[in-house]
């Protein structure tokens, strides 16, 4: 999914303007992607001067972090923070979690090659 590094955006509205379904609006002078709207085109990425577009993988890091400081959180909650075999418990369940996610992930991959290889549309 497309995203506005807001940082780097500087208003110009060329992507808003060359959307081919008006996913994109100007909010505060910045660029915003509805996804909700967005056909995943590549368009943006495309007209973007700036190159304030980015692509989802540039959030991984970030994304990581975040899940990282939600499990540090939980484990510092009173409940898991003297009980060793509690936080145990806590990172087995989170690993499942993103596990499964992962499988998720990796299974829509696998479809989404199966397809390719049919036609579009029937």
């Amino acid at each position: 999914m497309p995203w506005i590094d807001m940082e780097s955006c500087t208003g110009c509205q060329i992507c808003v303007n060359e959307c081919p379904v008006g996913a994109i609006s100007m909010e505060e002078d910045i660029a915003f992607i509805k996804d909700d709207e967005c056909i995943r085109c590549g368009v943006c990425h495309d007209v973007c001067p700036s190159d304030s577009v980015r692509h989802d993988s540039d959030r991984i890091p970030e994304e990581v972090q975040s899940n990282l400081a939600y499990a540090k959180k939980l484990l510092a909650h009173e409940y898991y923070f003297s009980d060793k075999i509690k936080q145990r418990q806590l990172v087995d369940r989170l690993k499942r979690h993103y596990n499964k996610n992962m499988k998720v992930a990796e299974n829509t991959i696998k479809q989404l090659g199966i397809l390719e290889n049919t036609e579009y549309g029937d």
